[in-house]
């Protein structure tokens, strides 16, 4: 019984949602696009290039001097032998 009312219930929640009356009026406004063109020359800016022959250090790990300083050993670090 409490299958079937469940049921029941399920499809009577379906079945409102499905009768919601919705209304999508989207009005689109059109804009006009003017384009402009110029008889002049366009002039650009010349960057200067420069040639460096510079050497960059890659290392294999990223934090390689962080993670050294962090593994340091102590004494209760050492496993004990029973």
């Amino acid at each position: 019984m409490k299958a079937i009312l469940t049921f029941v219930f399920i499809l009577f929640i379906g079945v409102v949602a499905q009768a919601q009356e919705t209304t999508n009026e989207n009005k689109v406004e059109n804009v006009e696009i003017t384009t402009v063109t110029s008889n002049a020359s366009t002039k650009y800016n010349e960057v200067p290039t420069e040639n460096n022959n510079e050497v960059a250090r890659l290392y294999k790990n990223k934090n390689a001097r962080v993670l050294k300083a962090l593994t340091f050993m102590t004494k209760r670090n050492a496993a004990k032998l029973a």
